[in-house]
């Protein structure tokens, strides 16, 4: 697990919407944002529910293991923000998969572009290594590789095997939603978010089910309903990104002691 802070404002609007939904309060905005980015057939978001996140950092790993990522660049991580009546809060951060993302618009040889389901992918074989991208994303969820990563990887065989080849030294990399498996669990005629094997490895490995995958244009699908039925917020909507990664916040009353 990392422990780092985020900024001020987002921990003081956690803090915020906890107190909210624990009196009943629903004043978050919906789910969805305009965006110019191309739209398929799926629409794939994650929500993370708070209240059931313990920061054991099995998502960390499991991402790790399953995307041969180096652990100490991690694309995906679990963020400890403060106490909430005595309890823990985290702040699991991957990649946003942003509507309106700043790393797209802001490639100037499109190495980060849209797919049509609104995962946000890196082509790599395009990457100049320019860093454009790294440096606009308001989550910081990009990281450079200055150099290759050529050591063994300690969150393999344990957390899962390789299924993507390493990124090469000079490029930014980060977090794509497992789309190895979303793609392949399609073609096998799985669900993701539903099938294990077609789920981004940080969902299919959460043991308490604080991370949920699935299409937003099902109406059925389980991300659908839990943001129907639940207060929710994203990081730093404000900027106008429209993050595809929901949090529902935490409520004291469904923490663990």
């Amino acid at each position: 697990m990392t422990k780092q802070n985020i900024n001020r404002r987002d921990f003081l609007k956690l803090a915020a919407v906890g107190v909210a939904v624990a009196a009943g309060t629903q004043a978050i905005k919906p789910a969805g944002a305009s965006s110019t980015a191309p739209k398929g057939e799926h629409q794939w978001a994650m929500v993370i529910d708070q209240s059931k996140c313990t920061g054991c950092g099995y998502c960390t790993n499991a991402c790790c293991a399953h995307n041969d990522v180096n652990p100490d660049r991690p694309w995906t991580v679990v963020n400890e923000v403060g106490q909430l009546d005595g309890h823990f809060v985290y702040v699991p951060r991957p990649c946003m998969h942003c509507e309106e993302a700043p790393c797209v618009e802001v490639c100037p040889v499109k190495a980060s572009y849209y797919r049509d389901d609104g995962i946000v992918m890196m082509d790599y074989d395009r990457c100049i290594g320019c860093r454009y991208c790294e440096v606009a994303c308001p989550y910081q969820a990009r990281s450079f590789n200055w150099k290759a990563y050529e050591e063994a990887n300690p969150t393999i065989p344990e957390w899962g095997e390789p299924e993507v080849e390493r990124r090469p030294r000079g490029v930014v990399e980060k977090c794509s939603f497992c789309r190895q498996r979303i793609d392949r669990g399609l073609e096998l005629g799985l669900t993701p978010g539903v099938d294990a094997d077609a789920t981004p490895a940080c969902c299919a490995v959460c043991p308490t089910g604080a991370r949920v995958f699935g299409d937003l244009n099902d109406p059925n699908s389980t991300v659908s309903l839990l943001l129907k039925n639940n207060a929710h917020y994203r990081l730093r909507e404000n900027l106008g990104t429209g993050p595809r990664v929901y949090y529902l916040p935490a409520d004291p009353d469904k923490m663990e002691a």
